[in-house]
């Protein structure tokens, strides 16, 4: 990994080519981007201003300490919602049996289908927050992970492999209180190649 020399904004991916994309309505997906733009924003202006509040020695106020914790809220928000766009697909690719990762769910939850069972059974739970299929990297072992918000549940060392929003932002405007609908335009929308990929890199 690099180190960097100087420190950057983050920039606002663009993620405009998944309009159209089947069970996801234009205006859902452009105010869900309207929505991610923001957490890039505000992530930039809390680094901002941390920085300068330890520039001028002020760690110690109690102000410092509610940006360090909104900052880790806002900052998972940029990248979960980065996660999720990317393993959203026009032309989703599925989930091939004998794909490392289709092997390794396989060993681990019995078979692909008891894994699917148990993703989606998490994603219908009450609640707002993430479904996560994450890879553990040091115990090599993967778990499908509930995280609360975007900073509470989120398990350190795991690197995610598929990500499902389900705050109701993500599906309401479509589908009203039918998650379980959502889920399923979710499943036909999924780019397993983008989630194969995440567990070559984490293996």
């Amino acid at each position: 990994m690099a180190v960097m020399t100087e420190t950057k904004d983050y920039a606002a991916r663009n993620f405009e080519s998944l309009l159209g994309l089947p069970g996801f309505s234009d205006v859902l997906l452009k105010n869900h981007f309207t929505l991610y733009n923001g957490y890039v924003t505000n992530t930039n202006k809390l680094a901002a201003a941390l920085s300068q509040m330890a520039r001028e020695g002020k760690t110690a106020e109690p102000a410092y300490a509610e940006l360090k914790r909104r900052f880790g809220w806002e900052f998972g928000g940029m990248r979960l919602h980065e996660y999720y766009f990317e393993n959203l697909s026009k032309t989703a690719a599925p989930l091939k049996a004998d794909s490392a990762l289709g092997k390794a769910l396989s060993a681990q939850f019995g078979s692909i289908q008891d894994w699917e069972k148990d993703f989606r059974a998490l994603g219908a739970v009450r609640g707002i927050g993430w479904v996560t299929l994450a890879c553990d990297r040091l115990g090599g072992r993967l778990f499908n992970v509930w995280t609360n918000e975007h900073d509470g549940g989120n398990l350190p060392g795991c690197a995610p492999l598929l990500v499902m929003d389900v705050f109701e932002h993500a599906f309401m405007l479509d589908y009203g209180l039918k998650r379980a609908d959502y889920i399923a335009a979710f499943f036909k929308a999924a780019d397993w190649t983008q989630a194969d990929a995440r567990f070559t890199r984490a293996a």
